[in-house]
């Protein structure tokens, strides 16, 4: 197995908190929830988890015990950066002083997210079409919070990396602690491969710290991503989702046989059961095994097999039928399935 740099394996601080390693999960929308935290947590080896995308503008009256996504466990708590995603320099402020009353460990403004429905509502990557518009919602959030704060963004609208490194600077001296950065441009819902040299322009144009995100899949793509970039730390996104354990396998060096898969999704499929009502559980794992099944040679048959029933009862069954016999893993994840 390629060994990882040692530097990933390294606390660093963020603002006035330390984390115990460089390797985290990614801010993601709709896949980070609690339920996908906690198997990956129970696994090991994830240095800070990031919440899935919350409305800034709902957040300040949610109920985080119902919550379908302003929900943490109490142990988490301390190790959760909470993501949120508006518009308005003011609703953004707002949420971040409701998390800092949670006692959560840091805020991430989301800048990348390209979904339309988001950014029909100027939020996410739209946000970047007014540079002066998200530099004040990053100004505003840093007056309104103590905390560690995240700007997670891409490349931009066009395939300029001086835009994405200026991009950088203001932020930077808008009172981000710390950067994610995919380098992808907004409108490229990945049917194209990140351009990492886009990583190393950003982390040259600051000096906070700069963690690169984009299809590291393995120890291999970590070593390199890191080597090229001079990235400070790396964001793993739909890999920890496909492989909770992930973690665990880079950052510690354990391996794990073929039975890991039908433990993990029966294992997912009860913290669905315990975190959410069941019609929103099953949601939630035909969401994930989209991502799960890639781990296998003939992906898209398997996700057919798990995902067609509609209780958790039914899915369970699905599981056990489909993994009856050892299933041939891919050598890398099937993107097609990854583009979900």
């Amino acid at each position: 197995m390629t060994t990882i740099p040692e530097t990933i394996k390294t606390p660093i601080t963020i603002g006035s908190k330390e984390i115990p390693n460089r390797l985290f999960l990614a801010p993601l929308a709709g896949l980070g929830h609690v339920a996908m935290r906690q198997i990956i947590d129970e696994f090991g080896g994830c240095g800070l988890f990031f919440s899935e995308m919350c409305s800034a503008k709902a957040l300040p009256g949610e109920n985080r015990l119902i919550s379908p996504m302003f929900r943490w466990r109490d142990q988490e708590a301390k190790r959760l950066v909470m993501q949120i995603v508006g518009a308005a320099p003011q609703e953004m402020a707002l949420a971040a002083e409701r998390i800092e009353k949670e006692g959560l460990f840091g805020v991430d403004i989301n800048f990348g997210c390209s979904v339309a429905g988001i950014c029909k509502k100027e939020s996410g990557a739209a946000v970047l079409r007014d540079p002066d518009r998200a530099e004040a919602i990053v100004r505003e959030v840093r007056n309104a919070t103590s905390l560690p704060l995240f700007v997670k963004y891409r490349t931009g609208w066009t395939d300029d990396p001086v835009f994405a490194s200026d991009m950088a600077k203001r932020f930077e001296d808008a009172g981000a602690d710390a950067l994610v950065f995919h380098p992808r441009v907004s409108p490229d819902r990945r049917s194209r491969p990140p351009k990492w040299q886009h990583i190393k322009a950003v982390k040259e144009g600051v000096t906070i710290p700069v963690f690169g995100n984009g299809n590291v899949f393995t120890p291999a793509d970590l070593t390199r991503m890191v080597d090229t970039t001079g990235c400070d730390g790396v964001s793993l996104g739909r890999i920890a989702i496909a492989r909770p354990f992930v973690f665990a396998e880079m950052l510690e060096g354990k391996s794990f046989g073929p039975d890991i898969y039908p433990q993990v999704a029966l294992r997912f499929l009860d913290l669905v059961e315990e975190a959410f009502d069941p019609a929103y559980a099953v949601r939630l794992f035909k969401k994930f095994v989209i991502y799960f099944s890639a781990n296998f040679k003939f992906g898209h048959p398997v996700f057919k097999q798990l995902a067609y029933a509609d209780t958790l009862d039914g899915l369970r069954e699905n599981v056990r039928q489909t993994f009856a016999e050892p299933l041939d893993l891919a050598a890398t994840p099937n993107l097609n399935l990854f583009t979900a």
